[in-house]
């Protein structure tokens, strides 16, 4: 096998935040159209590689190429068996492991499609998946797609749906040594906070899997003066919701939990900022029930969201798995072990193999 650590430290050591990936996806096109049996297209900074076999079955594995801003952390600096550096969990070990796979497997049972895209981790108007999506929609086709986000090696089936709403109360300015010529709206934000705070969510089990739902307060904002009654205040409400549900039932479902804390023909204010659908496990399909069942630990349900989510709006089922802690990403001490890299390898090149 190839020392899939020294592949990623290599990696690592190509600066990539987010905007500038130029430099990573050329180094990974020259090795991609080096593979004869691999049709090599290129779009802005994301690369797709197929093969073309005519197999019943195609398998998408993808992952992002950008980082996030570095930290003290730009150089990898391998130790034993682990890899330190920018990059090395979120997400230069999951890609090193696809390229390897496109490089060792020429005559997979399945057809395959390695995917290398651009921005993933600033927002997502964007992101080069989302893009490739949109623009060529034919690239990415496939019937099921592994995307190799750090998870521990262990796979994260799905993911949670994630919804903000910013709810502003209104209130009465007045001068704070006679408060009750006003109304004070930071004061009517108990309520609101108290129904998050309070909040139990669902947990369904879905394919095996037990999600876990919840609502948080993110960000409050408010006051005028150190000695006015605030007549405004927002608060920002971000409620991760399980795939059983989808955007608009999550949203219906979280004003039902404000309910009259929030007097809208008062003048209060909801408004929906953002909301991305979540992805269904569907475990039952053939390539992914056998690469779960090759597993050494269960699946588990992927508490967050991810880019499995534009797979699944297409129909097409995915999974997170790859290498790394995700508890480190981002972190000064990010890194991988090269333990995990091996298992990810592995499992995949035996589903490339045998397609079963």
């Amino acid at each position: 096998m190839t020392d899939l650590l020294a592949r990623c430290a290599q990696l690592v050591d190509i600066p990539s935040v987010s905007h500038h990936e130029a430099e990573i996806i050329e180094l990974l096109e020259g090795e991609l159209r080096g593979l004869p049996w691999l049709r090599v297209e290129r779009v802005g900074h994301n690369l797709v590689a197929r093969t073309d076999l005519g197999r019943q079955h195609r398998l998408a594995l993808a992952g992002h190429v950008d980082t996030v801003p570095p930290n003290g952390n730009e150089r990898a600096r391998v130790e034993g068996d682990v890899c330190w550096g920018l990059g090395s969990c979120d997400m230069k070990s999951g890609c090193a492991v696809i390229l390897e796979l496109a490089r060792a497997v020429a005559e997979p049972a399945v057809d395959v499609t390695y995917v290398f895209y651009e921005c993933e981790e600033v927002a997502p108007e964007f992101n080069g998946l989302s893009r490739l999506f949109a623009e060529h929609p034919a690239l990415l086709a496939a019937d099921a797609a592994v995307l190799c986000e750090p998870t521990g090696a262990r796979i994260e089936a799905g993911c949670q749906g994630t919804l903000h709403l910013e709810v502003t109360l209104a209130g009465e300015r007045a001068h704070s040594a006679r408060p009750w010529m006003g109304r004070n709206a930071i004061h009517r934000l108990a309520p609101v906070l108290e129904r998050c705070a309070s909040y139990e969510g669902r947990r369904p089990v879905l394919d095996g899997c037990e999600f876990r739902e919840a609502l948080q307060v993110v960000s409050v904002e408010g006051g005028v003066a150190g000695n006015v009654v605030p007549d405004r205040a927002t608060v920002n409400v971000n409620h991760r919701y399980a795939p059983d549900r989808s955007g608009e039932e999550a949203a219906a479902h979280l004003r039902e939990v404000l309910g009259d804390a929030v007097d809208e023909a008062g003048g209060d204010t909801v408004r929906l900022t953002d909301n991305a659908d979540g992805a269904r496990p569907n475990l039952t399909h053939p390539l992914l029930a056998s690469l779960a069942a090759g597993a050494s630990e269960p699946p588990v349900a992927k508490l967050g969201w991810t880019d499995v989510a534009f797979f699944a709006a297409r129909g097409i089922p995915a999974v997170n798995f790859g290498p790394g802690d995700p508890s480190v990403a981002h972190a000064a001490v990010e890194c991988v072990q090269r333990s995990e890299m091996e298992t990810v390898f592995t499992a995949l090149e035996s589903l490339l193999r045998t397609g079963a």
